[in-house]
């Protein structure tokens, strides 16, 4: 087999959903050095070694160590035969590469391990809830809610049946379990799609403590709107007494919630689960979770350390990035807490994300006076008490840049992307914009950029944008309309 690959060709389905055993190790080899090659490879930020990697999975605290599955397809940059990847960290910061562990191999994830979640049983066994995605030979869609345990050796064991199949009202669009702790039981909320093409949540419960053995409660109510033809990747957690509820829905009516990307991660606060009426109690209006370019699939779980963590796939379904030229596509967000303040969740990496910064600058942005920036993962913060204009990702002229527009008169803030040398993913428009409180008449923003990313935390959270960002070059330069103070800070690997 040549060494010399195509990553951009048309994928057959054939060649998406062939046996992992079919690929050469040639073709392995030349896949690794590409992406290891790429100028948009990432430093802090996790990536596939090759392939894709989309939704974050299994997000759980297990045997001392932080457990972050993910779902990866190795052999391509395209969504193909999907397994779990595993990545571990005593800091949710440094992590360990610990490779494949769940693999789509019995009758029922012959097509693809799909998202879910873990939950610890004990020291020495972490219970994995994922959907099992399976075709018959007309290609129709059979979802089996799976699970397996895992354990601290590495070995996995897959339960010989399915927990759940889709019930009745359903389509076989059923898939990504969520599990989590409520009142001494353990329950999952899962995304479906009902027989009328209707985006819904199931809420499921277990009937008895070795998790073997499922139960469905009925479909969640936490609003009467519309939810588009699909809900994917819901995730309950619970926070200061409140339930908050993070899904993804398809196909969503935007005179419902404005949202700009082709599919919205969104959040409610509810004041409590109502199992008995599985329903939300006084749930909120829908909120978008993230205001950037990419974001979607965030999973969230409440740790034993009291925290709600969370983490996001920096990419959306059906498009395309750059990077597939490389042979790869596809990375996770920082770790992020998740916080109520008066009534509204903050986002904001973990505070073990210190632990990456280097050496401390103070630095004067200006219009004319470009700031070199040699390996572009760094963490910028930056204090505005005026109207300005920040140059991101930029050439020495500063004719090529990401810019970020920050009006302090009506808190608005808008990222563009329009100037960028590499264009992509035009369709759903080239500025993202979101609006903040001006505290003081002072806006804070900390900018963390890892080669192809960029992850804006204003005012601590109260707002985030995530956005995927490819430039020519890795030197780039920082300007500001305006002369402004920052501090900067290179982050390490």
């Amino acid at each position: 087999m040549t060494t010399k690959l195509d990553y951009t060709k048309a994928w057959t389905s054939a060649e998406r959903y062939r046996p992992y055993g079919h690929y050469s190790e040639a073709y392995v080899a030349a896949l690794e050095t590409a992406v290891a090659a790429s100028p948009y490879t990432n430093t802090y930020h996790i990536q596939p070694k090759s392939g894709l990697l989309n939704d974050p999975n299994g997000f759980s605290y297990f045997n001392h160590h932080y457990h972050l599955f993910y779902q990866v397809f190795p052999y391509g940059p395209v969504h193909g035969l999907k397994s779990w990847g595993l990545m571990t960290s005593t800091d949710l910061v440094h992590w360990i590469d610990q490779g494949i562990q769940l693999l789509p191999d019995t009758v029922y994830d012959s097509h693809g391990a799909y998202s879910g979640s873990a939950l610890a049983l004990s020291d020495d066994e972490l219970f994995i809830f994922y959907t099992g995605n399976t075709r018959g030979a007309d290609f129709s869609r059979a979802a089996f809610q799976n699970g397996a345990i895992y354990h601290p050796d590495g070995s996995l064991k897959k339960l010989d049946s399915p927990l759940l199949t889709t019930p009745q009202g359903f389509t076989q669009h059923f898939r990504d379990p969520m599990i989590f702790d409520y009142q001494e039981k353990k329950y999952a909320v899962i995304g479906a799609q009902t027989d009328q093409q209707e985006g819904a949540i199931m809420l499921a419960h277990a009937t008895n403590d070795q998790l073997t053995s499922w139960a469905y409660d009925g479909q969640l109510h936490f609003t009467d709107a519309n939810m588009g033809y699909m809900i994917e990747c819901p995730n309950l957690v619970f926070l200061d007494q409140k339930a908050v509820l993070l899904f993804c829905p398809q196909g969503l009516e935007q005179t419902i919630c404005d949202y700009q990307n082709i599919f919205p991660n969104m959040y409610v606060i509810a004041d409590d689960l109502d199992v008995a009426s599985t329903s939300l109690t006084n749930a909120s209006p829908l909120h978008n979770l993230d205001d950037g370019f990419e974001v979607y699939a965030t999973q969230a779980f409440n740790a034993p350390d009291g925290r709600a963590l969370a983490i996001s796939w920096l990419g959306l379904p059906d498009l395309d990035v750059p990077s597939q030229a490389d042979g790869w596509q596809g990375i996770l967000s920082l770790v992020k807490e998740l916080t109520l303040k008066n009534g509204q969740l903050y986002q904001y990496p973990v505070a073990e994300t210190l632990t990456l910064r280097q050496a401390q600058e103070k630095v004067i942005l200006s219009a004319k006076t470009p700031v070199p920036v040699q390996s572009n993962s760094f963490e910028l913060e930056v204090e505005l008490t005026k109207d300005n204009e920040l140059y991101l990702f930029a050439n020495s002229d500063n004719t090529s840049h990401v810019s970020i527009k920050i009006e302090l008169k009506n808190g608005k803030i808008e990222l563009n992307r329009t100037n960028l040398p590499i264009k992509w993913s035009e369709t759903y428009g080239l500025t993202r914009s979101t609006t903040c409180s001006t505290t003081a008449n002072t806006v804070k923003l900390n900018l963390f950029v890892d080669r192809s990313s960029l992850e804006i935390f204003i005012n601590e959270g109260e707002k985030v944008m995530s956005s995927r960002i490819f430039t020519a070059s890795d030197q780039t330069f920082l300007f500001a309309k305006h002369e402004l103070s920052a501090t900067i800070w290179a982050l390490k690997k």
